[in-house]
């Protein structure tokens, strides 16, 4: 699909990953509406780009379908979707004092990790599916997961839970979405420089980069952002999942 002129919905796009993909895809022609919580922030970045800004909580199912609306009010029929809407509350099964993981932790890393992917990739293809295709597609889902779906380390369960859910999803949906031509695929990115490291240290950084085998560094928000355009350009990449980590193995 070719970005120009497409109405693109980016949950999560006031900051990190998200933030970068709304700004490739804007300035590749896209017409993109900036979803997240952050009215300041989200705000901010979509005037930068010349787009539209919705306040969504991503795990409020009416408040999803609400902003969709507008979206569609404001910019026209959204053709792409970029799920970046993502927390990462840590936590261990059973902490040092013998409590279990709090309920509030398992509750938000679902709520937000995984019903904030399912409730915008429902939402928007039931819409999208009432429409015309362009060629032979008529649109595209992007999900976010993380290789904590694969290799989660320690205090990371619930986290690992949420995104493993994103993982599993990818293949029956776009196996559902087939018939009214709608792709989905998920990118699975490793450490990025995004705000989850943003308080550490230049060294702890390095640090952290040095554990990925090549490029020996953390991975760049833009490059991700790179990644998701490729995606949405090429019909063939459906019901994927991408790891994009420098071939890096989270330890224990």
């Amino acid at each position: 699909m070719d970005i120009k002129g497409q109405i693109v919905i980016v949950t999560g796009g006031a900051s990190g990953l998200g933030a970068s993909a709304a700004r490739q895809l804007a300035a590749a022609g896209g017409k993109v509406a900036v979803f997240d919580a952050n009215e300041e922030a989200g705000t901010m970045i979509a005037q930068e780009i010349g787009g539209f800004f919705a306040r969504v909580d991503i795990t409020d199912y009416a408040k999803v379908a609400e902003a969709l609306f507008a979206a569609e009010e404001a910019l026209g029929v959204p053709r792409i979707l970029v799920n970046c809407a993502g927390i990462t509350p840590t936590g261990r099964t059973v902490g040092d004092d013998g409590t279990p993981l709090s309920l509030e932790n398992m509750r938000r890393n679902v709520e937000v990790n995984l019903y904030g992917t399912m409730y915008p990739l429902t939402l928007f293809a039931a819409r999208l599916a009432r429409e015309e295709p362009l060629g032979e597609e008529r649109g595209v889902v992007v999900n976010t997961a993380s290789i904590a779906a694969f290799d989660g380390q320690v205090g990371q369960m619930a986290y690992a839970a949420a995104k493993g859910g994103v993982v599993g999803l990818t293949l029956p949906a776009a196996r559902d979405l087939a018939r009214h031509a709608i792709r989905v695929v998920t990118i699975a990115p490793g450490m990025f420089r995004t705000a989850m490291v943003g308080m550490l240290s230049e060294e702890g950084k390095d640090r952290l980069g040095a554990q990925v085998p090549f490029p020996n560094r953390l991975g760049r928000p833009e490059e991700y952002a790179h990644l998701v355009a490729s995606i949405i350009a090429n019909p063939m990449l459906n019901g994927e999942v991408i790891r994009l980590d420098g071939a890096h193995r989270l330890r224990a």
